[in-house]
């Protein structure tokens, strides 16, 4: 057998792999400067070609996800609209075929432009028709593929309306109508809630406030991409990636609830002619925010949501200040509830500034003791207790504050959110005076905003429980809870249990009937605890003529449910209790009232329930069907659909109840037999002006149904207590009596449900209907 050569490996293996390994070489060094050349000497080439190709690919936007209230109601959403479109030029790629294909097209434009300029009339009153008829025209004769029909987007309503017409009812293919999708962010409950939801623009694709803006990341989702190519000599549209819509937000909020702050603080205002107004209303147990307005007067003295100052107001709150002084001083020992002062005349010399009580002028209260400053507002008792026990070090005084929570940043997520501002002599003694802490005590030498002081209040009530106001629970993507936002423990104990119930003592004493700061918030029917405050506003180193006036507080008091505050910023004469009593305790009545339950169904007679069926009133389907549920009374088909808001009648007539939604009618509505709550929503949501006189039932209106819509159109609502509506002219609307969907929250509320002073501030009561009925442009729809 030939043995290898020991030198084989060298002398024939090597060099092969030298060989190879230079061609491995010399190819990097030509990939290298190509890549090289591409990269410099074909730079503006492949530039040219890069943008060709970016601008075929086009963003194919996600849907924005919804503003949801807490039971689910639709704050906030967005709605497709559309830009109209006609293409009436062939795309066959066989001449002849094309030819025969043009012809045909030509001969149902040119045949149908009469009706389809009329038609689109019909549906889209504020349309051009001789402008459009020479669009059509001027169009096929330049063989344009992409004629605009219309300026201005429509809704999906008229979209739907308007494939009916001839010609356009072939769709692209065959008749050449197109259409583009955008979206347009609609509020149902218009103005309702305007600062905390926000705002979001759609054209600019950005949003400016509220919680528009604090989660717009997560209603935003994220955008497809899509190109177009011919297929067949058609353009197709192919998509790239698809886009994933964003998520719905769930509020804490709750749409009647807000509706009654709202109303109640706006009419006060009114009243007072005064400059702002703030209300908050939150559940004690979880801090979920029920409701909350800040209201402001504009230069034409209308009232109206523009800025979050119940969030973002830093001003010196006043006497709401003094329960958080004396927990402070219980807690450390300093004070108890037998500690007693005497106030003298009502003005007390300290530091070279004088203190003064609210009635100095009427001699003063002279001894009080602890209970009967809160009850009284002694801003001397309350200074003089709180000097005499930290004069020595004011900043233990200030790290009371601070550990009972007041100072807490919450981190709200509201745009423009100001935590505390409480500061300590230690940060810089230049600027702590002997008269700061005295004052600092009865609520000026801080800034707080009324959010904060609420959370004070809440944890009073809360038994020392200090719970972070929540304005979102979830965040949902459908019907999939994407994360949950569970109730935020800020102090499990503000303050000792024996402390916490003398506060509780104190602030009671506050509301009594005709005694103490807080008597106009009394209420007959349940027992109210809170402050009042009053504090005269500093602006540029010098006191103003402007007051901030406040009531903070809670109820029913003996089992808390929820709490509230109540500022409104004012010209002299202004008094906490006097002008945010009353508007305290109209909200407070109507949120009870609206809890109260009453078993409707054991007041019938079962005997003889089937023979007298009640007469049923058109409205919203889904609020008639809740009244029936409450009398245990079954129609024989459901319409629960809110998201639509489903309007009809009852069809069954005295034998039994078919509730049937109406016939799609375009224009103007017919609203007879309707509440005027039903009514006047219905119309707004249209963009109608209403106008209405009388009370009871709609039995006339000015505007015939059918009519196309024009801007700023008005309608005149004609009321009356007898159901005797002239006949509908949409056949599908009988007039029938009686029960109705303006009933729908009357269920909650009690038989022993007594006078006006629940009824007037409920959003169902005939009071409310009187403010529809005299309401001017300032307020929401």
């Amino acid at each position: 057998m030939k043995k290898t050569s020991p030198n084989f490996l060298t002398e024939k293996i090597m060099p092969r792999y030298g060989i190879l390994g230079g061609i491995f070489v010399v190819v990097f060094i030509i990939i290298l400067a190509r890549v090289g050349y591409i990269m410099i000497g074909e730079h503006e080439y492949w530039e040219i070609v890069n943008d060709r190709y970016e601008s075929n690919r086009k963003i194919m936007p996600a849907k924005r996800g919804d503003i949801l209230a807490a039971d689910g109601r639709v704050l906030a959403t967005s709605l497709p609209e559309y830009l109209l479109f006609l293409d009436p030029m062939s795309w066959e790629p066989d001449s002849a075929r094309r030819v025969k294909d043009q012809h045909r097209r030509d001969s149902i434009l040119y045949n149908c432009i009469d009706s389809i300029v009329d038609g689109m009339k019909a549906v889209i009153p504020e349309l051009n028709t001789e402008k459009l008829r020479k669009n059509l025209l001027e169009g096929r004769k330049a063989r344009r593929h992409n004629i605009k029909l219309h300026s201005r987007r429509v809704s999906y309503i008229q979209l739907t309306e308007l494939k009916k017409l001839p010609l356009l009812r072939l769709g692209r293919n065959i008749g050449g109508f197109y259409q583009e999708e955008f979206h347009r962010r609609k509020r149902p409950f218009g103005d309702l809630a305007n600062r905390t939801i926000g705002k979001f623009h759609p054209s600019k694709d950005m949003a400016f406030s509220g919680l528009e803006l604090a989660y717009d990341s997560i209603l935003t989702g994220r955008p497809g991409v899509y190109h177009r190519e011919r297929v067949g000599g058609l353009p197709v549209q192919i998509i790239d990636t698809l886009p994933e819509d964003g998520c719905d937000l769930v509020t804490t909020l709750d749409v009647e609830t807000q509706d009654i702050v709202e109303n109640v603080l706006r009419d006060h205002l009114r009243k007072l002619d005064a400059l702002a107004g703030m209300c908050i209303l939150m559940e004690v147990k979880s801090g979920d925010i029920k409701a909350i307005s800040s209201i402001s007067r504009l230069k034409n003295r209308k009232y109206a949501e523009i800025e979050p100052r119940a969030v973002t107001n830093l001003m010196e709150p006043g006497s709401v200040v003094k329960p958080m002084s004396f927990m402070v001083a219980m807690d450390d020992g300093k004070i108890t509830m037998k500690t007693t002062f005497d106030t003298g005349s009502g003005v007390r010399e300290m530091y070279g500034r004088k203190m003064r009580d609210a009635n100095w002028r009427k001699g003063g209260d002279g001894m009080l003791s602890v209970p009967e400053m809160i009850k009284k507002s002694s801003n001397v008792g309350v200074s003089a207790l709180i000097d005499r026990a930290y004069a020595s070090n004011p900043d233990r005084f200030v790290e009371g504050l601070y550990r009972i929570g007041i100072a807490e940043d919450l981190h709200i997520p509201i745009p423009g959110y100001k935590k505390p501002r409480i500061r300590f002599r230690r940060e810089d003694p230049s600027r702590w005076y002997r008269t700061t802490l005295p004052w600092m005590s009865v609520g000026y030498e801080t800034q707080i905003p009324p959010i904060s002081t609420l959370t004070f209040y809440n944890g009073v009530a809360n038994g020392g429980k200090l719970v972070c106001p929540r304005f979102v629970s979830a965040i949902r993507r459908g019907d999939e809870v994407v994360e949950e936002f569970p109730t935020k423990v800020l102090r499990e104990q503000m303050c000792k249990p024996e402390v916490l119930r003398n506060i509780q003592i104190c602030l009671e004493g506050v509301v009594g009937k005709n005694t103490g700061t807080g008597a106009a918030a009394y209420s007959k029917y349940f027992s109210i605890a809170g402050k009042t405050g009053t504090a005269q506003i500093w602006e540029r180193g010098r006191l103003t003529s402007r007051y901030l006036v406040s009531f903070a507080g809670y109820f029913p008091a003996n089992k808390p449910r929820y709490s509230m505050i109540v500022c409104i910023e004012k010209e002299y004469p202004a008094y906490g209790g006097g002008h945010c009593g009353p508007i305290f305790k109209k909200v407070a009545e109507a949120v009870i009232a609206r809890q109260l339950n009453t078993n409707y169904a054991a007041a019938i007679d079962s005997t003889d329930r089937k023979k007298d069926l009640p007469h049923i009133h058109p409205g919203n389907l889904s609020a008639l069907h809740r009244v029936l549920d409450a009398l245990e009374l079954s129609p024989s088909t459901r319409h629960d659909d809110r998201a639509n808001m489903a309007w009809g009648y009852n069809a069954g007539g005295k034998s039994h109840i078919s509730l049937t939604p109406e016939r799609p009618i375009v224009g103007v509505p017919s609203v007879l037999g309707y509440g005027l709550r039903d009514a006047v929503y219905r119309l707004e949501r249209l963009g109608l002006k209403v106008k209405a006189q009388g009370m009871g039932r709609v039995v006339q209106q000015s505007v015939s149904p059918g009519t196309p819509l024009r801007k700023k159109m008005t309608i005149k609502l004609t009321l009356s207590p007898e159901d005797k509506p002239e006949k509908p002219a949409d056949s599908s609307v009988p007039p029938t009596p009686h029960i109705d969907s303006a009933q729908k929250d009357t269920t909650r509320k009690s038989e022993k449900t007594p006078s006006s002073s629940f009824q007037k501030t409920t959003p169902l009561s005939t009071e409310t209907q009187r403010v529809h009925t005299e309401k001017s442009s300032d307020k929401k729809p």
